[in-house]
């Protein structure tokens, strides 16, 4: 869960110029529709519907003796306890709910709270309490709640995507991890950040585009005021031990939010423990030994799931097919070389959604090619895709036949995305770990980065996947799969009910459909 964390002070600035001249840095005040505290308002509005809807379901809607209005008192008093327990337990700030396993340990505790409210108040208006109803009400809205800020969390991410509810930041460190974080938020902005300066020299002034410089690292707090900012990223590499002391002392106190990188990359945080030696902070690094048993688990997660896809979205695949048959006509299916584990190849299976020529007219559109710095091909609105085709992709629909690529062994539920031959031959040394597992049919990237144009999420993502993987985090990618999938399917469908595509025939053919290497 992200939710903006901005503080009156550094909010109520406005406007500022950065010290080279720029254009002035907006700052959304709060309480504003952009605001941290209309970001609040709504996610307490959430929580607050789910609770309703929890103990509604139970008291309201399955049979219970006891008048309606006592009922209805059982209820709000369920919203208010939970309510005030969730913001007892800093559930609206970004620090701590960001963490999934924190936030869900405390939404569970906010249910038992309501449980307790919930009980006090029948016990005071004279309800008869049943067990069974008071566990469905619990159960319920623990599961309405978790759910409603995990469909939240999603929607702010798409938002943030945007470019919307970013909070300003200022980079400490001008040298090569200070640019590499820097190009991190802009490659991310789903994390909702956006680099309003940086202070410090700066190695490679190339390495900071339409970023201005803010001062020098003793300037660090004066550079956050004028930037509007309330928040910085120091990167550690960039200062010295002693500067780093002072200057986050001075930060924090002036209740500036303070991050302080590692230095390290490609480290899942669940290797990190922390570990101080003679009370100065230490970091301890897990090491990966992945047994049999894992590899072993992975493959029947990989069939279990893929029988049962199969099954449920059989009927899915009928209309499916169906649509494609009636209005673009044979083939149904796209069947393409891909790259596979040890640089395997291997036929993978889609439903068609582009026109049979589109290979042929890849150099008609390579030139808006949406993926930038790398081999990928990318196009939101390629006019090589069909009607059809269009709602497939937008609804993944497209890509469940792959799951019989994972039946065959071919792919894994989980996985880098599998490369075309052509993107291989582009990859580095480094990248190329990536074929040592199997491609997926989802993966880290598809969930966290799929919309991002930046082939560096892509590498980063991939290469943390391939370096950290394990059946626990095969399962994490799982259910956001899942909660991705349901977001994309209530946004992506709302915005086809209301655009107006292209695609006029001419003698027969398209004016020209997206590539394969777009798929």
């Amino acid at each position: 869960m992200a939710v903006v964390e901005q503080d009156d002070k550094a909010a109520q600035q406005g406007t500022a110029v950065s010290s080279r001249g720029g254009s002035p840095l907006h700052v959304v005040p709060p309480g504003t529709p952009g605001g941290s505290r209309g970001l609040r308002w709504a996610l307490v509005a959430v929580d607050a519907i789910g609770v309703f809807a929890g103990w509604a379901i139970a008291l309201l809607l399955l049979p219970a003796p006891g008048a309606l209005g006592a009922r209805l008192a059982c209820v709000a008093a369920a919203v208010v306890a939970a309510l005030l327990a969730t913001a007892i337990q800093h559930l609206y700030l970004a620090r701590v709910s960001v963490v999934r396993s924190v936030e869900l340990v405390r939404v569970a505790r906010a249910a038992a709270v309501s449980l307790g409210a919930a009980y006090l108040t029948a016990q005071l208006t004279g309800i008869p309490t049943q067990n069974v109803l008071l566990g469905v009400g619990t159960a319920m809205t623990f599961v309405m709640l978790a759910s409603g800020r995990s469909f939240f969390d999603a929607w702010l991410k798409l938002a943030r995507a945007q470019g919307k509810y970013l909070r300003p930041v200022v980079v400490v460190g001008g040298n090569g991890e200070g640019a590499d974080l820097s190009r991190l938020l802009r490659t991310h902005p789903e994390l909702g950040y956006r680099v309003a300066g940086v202070v410090g020299r700066l190695d490679d002034p190339s390495l900071w585009p339409d970023i201005p410089l803010l001062g020098g690292v003793p300037d660090a707090v004066d550079a956050v005021r004028r930037a509007g900012a309330n928040g910085v990223i120091i990167a550690s590499t960039a200062v010295s031990s002693r500067q780093l002391n002072e200057i986050t002392r001075e930060l924090l106190h002036q209740r500036v939010h303070v991050h302080v990188s590692s230095g390290l990359q490609g480290i899942a945080p669940q290797r990190v423990r922390n570990l101080p030696l003679a009370r100065v902070p230490f970091f301890y690094l897990e090491n990966i030994e992945l047994s049999p048993w894992q590899f072993a688990v992975k493959r029947v997660i990989d069939v279990v799931i893929a029988i049962v896809a199969l099954i449920v979205s059989l009927p899915l695949l009928v209309v499916a097919t169906t649509a494609i048959l009636v209005f673009d006509g044979r083939p149904i299916f796209f069947k393409q070389q891909r790259v596979g584990r040890n640089a395997r190849p291997f036929r993978m299976l889609k439903l068609r959604t582009m026109y049979p020529d589109a290979d042929r007219r890849l150099a008609e559109v390579q030139h808006q090619n949406e993926r930038a710095g790398g081999p990928l091909f990318k196009m939101e609105h390629d006019p090589r895709r069909t009607p059809v085709g269009r709602i497939l992709e937008a609804l993944s629909i497209d890509e469940l036949p792959q799951l019989w690529n994972v039946l065959r062994g071919d792919m894994s539920i989980v996985g880098p995305r599998p490369a075309l031959q052509s993107e291989v031959q582009q990859f580095d040394d480094e990248l190329m770990i990536r074929l040592s597992v199997a491609p997926g049919v989802t993966g880290l990237w598809q969930v966290e980065a799929r919309d991002n144009p930046s082939f560096d999420a892509y590498r980063r993502l991939d290469l943390f996947y391939v370096e950290n993987w394990g059946v626990a985090l095969d399962l994490s990618i799982i259910l956001a799969t899942v909660r991705v999938l349901l977001v994309r399917l209530f946004h992506r469908g709302a915005r086809l009910l209301t655009r107006k595509h292209g695609g006029a025939r001419v003698s027969g053919t398209p004016l020209s459909p997206p590539t394969p290497t777009a798929l």
